[in-house]
C-alpha cells in the first residue's frame, strides 16, 4: 500500500491541491476558485468534495496519511488561517480541525513561504542544507527559513515576515496596515507600483506607457525590459537594489548557506538577479560577503506549491516534530 499526502496552497484568487507521492510525484492535481465562496465553511465544502473525487480516481492501493496547507498568516502552531489580507475570510479559521474532522488524518497548516521552504529541503535545491532562506516573490513577498535543517516558526508560529520589515516608514501603503514594507516594493504588485512612478518621473519613451495598472503584468515588464525599455530596466534595478539591500540585512540574523528566490518575479532570471546579488554584496557586513549564494528555487513549476505544502507532511514524520497540542 503506497502512502499518499494531500498539499494544498490556498491563494488569494485560486486553491490549487494534488496528491503527491514519496519521491514528489503528483499523481492527482486540481484547482477550485478561492474568490468563489462567500463563507469559508461553503468554500472548505467545495474543496472536500473535490478531494475526494481526486482520491477516488486514483487507480492503486494507497493511504493518505496527512495533509499539508500553505495559505497566508498560517499558524503552525494552531493550525489556524489567521486574519489574511489576501483572503475574503476574516478572523481565525480553524483549518486543521475542520481536515481532521473531515478526513481523520493529521493536518499541519503554515505560511505559503514556508511551505515553499520545506519544499525546497524535501524536493528542491536546498537537499543537504541546513541553513537557507526562501523568499517567495508572488503578489506579495513571503519567506521561510531554515535553520539547523529545521524549519523557523517562532513563538506564535509566524516567524520570519520579512515582506512586512520596512523600506521606508513613509513609504507605499500595505494591506497589512503599515507603510513602507518591503513587499509593496518588491513582488509583482510592487514592480508595478514601480513602474508607474518611473512613468510620472521619465520623459523617455517607453512601451508600457498606456497600459493600464490592471493589465500591466510582471511578464510584460520582462519582455519590455529584455526588448531595452528603459523604464522596465530601471525597474528592475530599483526593485533588485531594494531586495538585495534587504537580504543583506537578513544574512547577519541566521548567516544561510543560500538565498532562494521563487516566484512569477524571479523568472525575470538576470534582470533580478544580477541587481538583488550585486546590492546585497555591496551591503553586507564584511564578514559575510563572498559566501552567501542568491540561487533560483528548484520547483519552479506549477506543482511547487502543491509540492511545498505536501512536503509539510512527509518533513514533519521525519523529524517527529511535536505540534502544541501534538497532531491536528
Amino acid at each position: 500500500m503506497k502512502e499518499l499526502t494531500i498539499g494544498i496552497d490556498i491563494g488569494g484568487t485560486n486553491t490549487k491541491y494534488g496528491i503527491v507521492d514519496r519521491d514528489g510525484n503528483v499523481v492527482h492535481q486540481g484547482s477550485i476558485s478561492t474568490t468563489q465562496y462567500e463563507e469559508f465553511k461553503d468554500y472548505f465544502d467545495g474543496l472536500a468534495k473535490a478531494l475526494r473525487v481526486g482520491i477516488k480516481g486514483i487507480g492503486f492501493e494507497h493511504k493518505i496519511i496527512g495533509v499539508g496547507v500553505g495559505a497566508a498568516n498560517g499558524n503552525y502552531y494552531k493550525g489556524t488561517i489567521e486574519r489574511a489580507t489576501n483572503l475574503k475570510w476574516k478572523g481565525i479559521i480553524p483549518l486543521a480541525d475542520m481536515f481532521k474532522e473531515e478526513f481523520d488524518i493529521p493536518a499541519i497548516v503554515t505560511n505559503d513561504a514556508n511551505a515553499a521552504a520545506v519544499g525546497e529541503m524535501v524536493y528542491g535545491s536546498a537537499k543537504g542544507m541546513k541553513d537557507f532562506v526562501v523568499i517567495t516573490l508572488g503578489t506579495g513577498l513571503g519567506s521561510g527559513f531554515v535553520c539547523n535543517g529545521q524549519l523557523l516558526n517562532g513563538k506564535h508560529g509566524i516567524a520570519g515576515e520579512v515582506g512586512h520589515t520596512s523600506v521606508n516608514p513613509a513609504g507605499r501603503y500595505c494591506n497589512c496596515g503599515k507603510r513602507g514594507c518591503l513587499e509593496t516594493y518588491v513582488s509583482a504588485t510592487g514592480i508595478k507600483r514601480t513602474v508607474y512612478k518611473l512613468l510620472a518621473d521619465h520623459l523617455e519613451p517607453s512601451e508600457l506607457r498606456g497600459i493600464s495598472f490592471d493589465n500591466l503584468t510582471t511578464k510584460m515588464i520582462t519582455e519590455s525590459a529584455v526588448r531595452g525599455d528603459v523604464v522596465a530596466l530601471a525597474a528592475f534595478e530599483y526593485t533588485g537594489r531594494i531586495l538585495g539591500m534587504k537580504l543583506a540585512e537578513t544574512v547577519v540574523h541566521t548567516d544561510p548557506e543560500a538565498i532562494f528566490l521563487f516566484g512569477g518575479l524571479s523568472l525575470a532570471g538576470d534582470l533580478i538577479f544580477k541587481p538583488t546579488i550585486k546590492h546585497m554584496e555591496a551591503n553586507l557586513m564584511p564578514l559575510f560577503r563572498g559566501k552567501v549564494k542568491v540561487l533560483p528555487s528548484g520547483l519552479q513549476n506549477q506543482a511547487a506549491p502543491i509540492l511545498g505544502a505536501s512536503s509539510l507532511v512527509w518533513n514533519y514524520l521525519d523529524n517527529k516534530t511535536t505540534l502544541k497540542e501534538e497532531v491536528y
